[in-house]
């Protein structure tokens, strides 16, 4: 079952990302924010085909048909979805700043990470091999967190 907590937090990124899509350009001009943009979406679609149309949800709740997943970008990060979106974003959001953008984007990346630490501490209860998978890999950024 779905809890109050998921649905705020779901509510919160969707309301982040619809903001900052819709106040500014989708595709960056700067050279060097496409390149992040562009490395976020990779990285985001790489993401989606490791975890397959079975295994994805948009709420953190681990379903009982769910499997863990650790290929692809798994094997290294724990969250590339989450990685994916806030490189991408951070791109847009940069290209045209404002002081209101960066704001929502600070409160994307809040409640991204409110979000996965709930997510894995339902997936420490549902896969007893998750914790070995947490020493092993990163949350969101090889090497550094």
């Amino acid at each position: 079952m779905t809890s109050t907590r998921s649905y705020v937090l779901v509510s919160v990124q969707f309301i982040c990302l619809i903001s900052i899509v819709l106040t500014g350009p989708l595709i960056v001009s700067s050279p060097w924010l496409l390149i992040l943009e562009v490395m976020g979406v990779l990285i985001g679609l790489w993401a989606f085909q490791a975890m397959t149309m079975k295994n994805l949800h948009i709420f953190p709740e681990v379903h009982q048909k769910s499997f863990l997943v650790t290929r692809g970008p798994y094997r290294f990060i724990r969250h590339p979805m989450y990685t994916a979106l806030l490189l991408s974003t951070s791109a847009m959001v940069l290209d045209a700043f404002s002081m209101i953008r960066g704001i929502v984007w600070v409160l994307l990346a809040i409640d991204l990470v409110a979000k996965l630490t709930f997510e894995e501490r339902l997936l420490v209860e549902r896969f007893q091999e998750y914790r070995d998978y947490q020493r092993q890999t990163f949350r969101l950024f090889p090497f550094i967190y």
